[in-house]
């Protein structure tokens, strides 16, 4: 038995353990003296702390287009070319930049002038060299716990959001999605209740049986998404697999349900390993009916197996069509399918959560790729998921 691992997929869609909010922060230094960077570096530095150095405002100016996430900027006020009150002025008029706190130092004498500049300038600090150690770590860690907790914040009310955007959908799944299967049955049952030839009683059992396979599909799928949540994750059985087979499987279903579309299955290499079969099916399930309802109908969905490497098994769900790039960033989110949608659904948008949770519990990771017409979902899973 396994919970959900980390997946060692990364950004841009591709599934990923839930963020947290980091503990680390990064300093700016900007100096012209190479041996007061490499002073105030020794000060700063620990565990938590990224330091980021600059001997120009320039410098500086490119560090800040890569690192926009800066807890504090320590500014020389006296270097060449451009000097810190200039460099200040430029990083308060971005918008990306105009948070970061700016502290600046100086060798020169007490000036209110130029403190009064360098207040103008966006300080929220003056001090003047020769700097007491004491005093500059002291004042540092206070903006870098700000920053710390700033994080903290924003992930909290992140996490918070997303509970109620997830709650929000489960009312509106209990009030549309499950009462219109359920208003089928009911309205089968009243029907049943007049006499009728056995012909007719078998059709309306049937419709009414179509009915509540429907319900049951979306509970276990709420279910789904209410155990992944509160428990970290799905709880895989895992035990030996031939995933050829369990393919072949799903594949003749899918065939049954669309027998108006091609479907073809291409499988090399060996395609062994320690996985839950039931849930694998159910990757398969979901993520070729996906391909059949959002793809193409001219083009034949691809599902290819590969087992030519010795520890990861790779499968490939291809279908025509490319999914918009505004959704490709949460494609794998709870209820996210069913947004912006005019067409009838045909599901809760609960699919791909699924499948990534699924994915994620067996130690492997899934993404999405669209290129020259078409989507493709790619899904790593190695042959023996490690026990968590």
């Amino acid at each position: 038995m396994i919970f959900a691992a980390p997946s060692p997929c990364g950004a841009d869609g591709h599934p990923a353990a839930p963020a947290v909010a980091h503990t680390r922060v990064k300093c700016l230094l900007v100096d012209d003296i190479p041996e007061n960077l490499v002073a105030l570096e020794a000060l700063l530095h620990s565990e938590d702390v990224d330091i980021l150095k600059a001997s120009s405002g320039p410098a500086a100016l490119e560090l800040l287009l890569i690192h926009s996430d800066v807890a504090l900027a320590l500014l020389d006020v006296q270097m060449p070319e451009m000097n810190g009150f200039e460099l200040a002025e430029l990083i308060r008029g971005s918008e990306r930049t105009r948070h970061i706190p700016l502290i600046f130092m100086t060798a020169g004498a007490h000036d209110q002038r130029r403190q009064f500049r360098g207040y103008e300038s966006g300080a929220v600090d003056f001090l003047y060299k020769p700097i007491d150690p004491h005093t500059l770590l002291t004042k540092a860690r206070v903006f870098f716990d700000l920053q710390r907790q700033k994080r903290a914040l924003a992930y909290q009310l992140q996490q918070r959001t997303e509970e109620l955007y997830i709650n929000e959908m489960f009312m509106a799944v209990l009030g549309h999605d499950l009462r219109t299967p359920l208003s089928a049955i009911l309205a089968t049952a009243a029907m049943l209740q007049r006499p009728l030839p056995p012909e007719k009683v078998q059709l309306l059992a049937a419709k009414a049986q179509q009915a509540g396979q429907r319900m049951q599909s979306m509970i276990e799928d709420l279910l789904d998404v209410t155990r992944a949540r509160q428990n970290g994750g799905l709880v895989m059985l895992v035990a030996p697999v031939d995933l050829a087979q369990q393919a072949e499987s799903v594949v003749q279903e899918v065939r049954a349900a669309h027998p108006q579309r091609e479907l073809l299955l291409r499988r090399s290499g060996n395609l062994s390993g320690s996985w839950d079969a039931a849930r694998l099916g159910q990757v398969l399930a979901n993520l070729l009916s996906n391909a059949m309802h959002h793809g193409t109908p001219q083009q034949p969905v691809e599902l290819q197996l590969d087992g030519a490497a010795a520890d990861t098994v790779v499968l490939r769900v291809t279908n025509g069509g490319e999914i918009p790039a505004a959704l490709l960033p949460r494609l794998f989110e709870p209820f996210r399918g069913r947004q912006g949608s005019t067409s009838e659904h045909k599901g809760l948008g609960l699919g791909l959560f699924i499948v990534r949770q699924i994915v994620q519990a067996h130690g492997g990771c899934i993404e999405a790729d669209c290129q020259d017409g078409r989507t493709c979902f790619t899904v790593r899973l190695p042959r023996t998921p490690l026990a968590q």
